[in-house]
């Protein structure tokens, strides 16, 4: 038996989540008042996506708490499909884009922060706040996947949804630049043409393996409990 309810930590990360984004909104940063806000920093579009996902989480556990043993065909329609909005917005939108940004964050400021989190930004987002952005979205949605099992779509829609996300979010930085004439991430400023195109073709590519890699780790997770149990 878990220690803590599947349903008591889905409530209390979604809540986390609601926490950082509130906190986050209050800063006043100059990057919040030039053209397109925080939307235009894969940070907090993946933080707004990880609070609807585990709202989406929480809503299910109602529901299906709700229609237990009711009998009612219609609510157990509509908790399927509830269910199956859960399942795809975690293989599409939550594992890859959460792993992505825990990733190539770090990655990157690990060679050389000002790159990714100038240490001005120190003076705006304390430490707790940052982690709270770029390092507990990695837990938290392992954490879902092992104690809920998560049916996958078909491989070819997922990977055609990331795709699509990806060269959205890409065009979205792009049409960013062009207005103002910066670049969202300080990198993208200290690398030529052709660098940048290889480096968003890269990002592409890996959206889609972290998909991938959420697919195997699903089936892991769950095919291994499934042949615990049969033993």
């Amino acid at each position: 038996m878990a220690l803590v309810p599947c349903q008591v930590l889905r409530v209390a990360i979604l809540l986390s989540y609601c926490s950082i984004l509130c906190n986050y909104k209050a800063i006043e940063m100059p990057s919040h008042q030039t053209y397109g806000g925080s939307w235009k920093f894969l940070t907090f579009i993946d933080l707004v996506i990880q609070a609807v996902f585990f709202g989406i989480c929480v809503l299910t556990d109602l529901s299906s708490l709700l229609t237990r043993g009711s009998g009612n065909q219609e609510q157990e329609r509509q908790l399927k499909k509830l269910i199956s909005l859960r399942d795809w917005m975690l293989a599409v939108l939550a594992f890859p884009v959460g792993v992505f940004v825990v990733a190539v964050f770090w990655i990157i400021y690990a060679c050389d922060r000002e790159m990714i989190y100038p240490k001005l930004l120190d003076n705006f987002i304390p430490g707790w706040l940052n982690h709270g952005m770029h390092t507990t979205v990695l837990p938290f949605i392992l954490i879902e996947m092992r104690t809920s099992h998560h049916q996958y779509p078909s491989r070819s829609c997922g990977l055609t949804a990331i795709c699509t996300f990806s060269v959205g979010y890409i065009l979205w930085v792009c049409w960013v630049h062009h207005v103002t004439g910066m670049w969202v991430y300080p990198f993208l400023e200290h690398i030529g043409q052709g660098a940048r195109i290889i480096f968003f073709g890269s990002t592409t590519i890996l959206m889609n393996f972290l998909y991938l890699l959420g697919e195997v780790l699903n089936n892991y997770i769950w095919d291994t409990q499934k042949t615990a149990k049969l033993k």
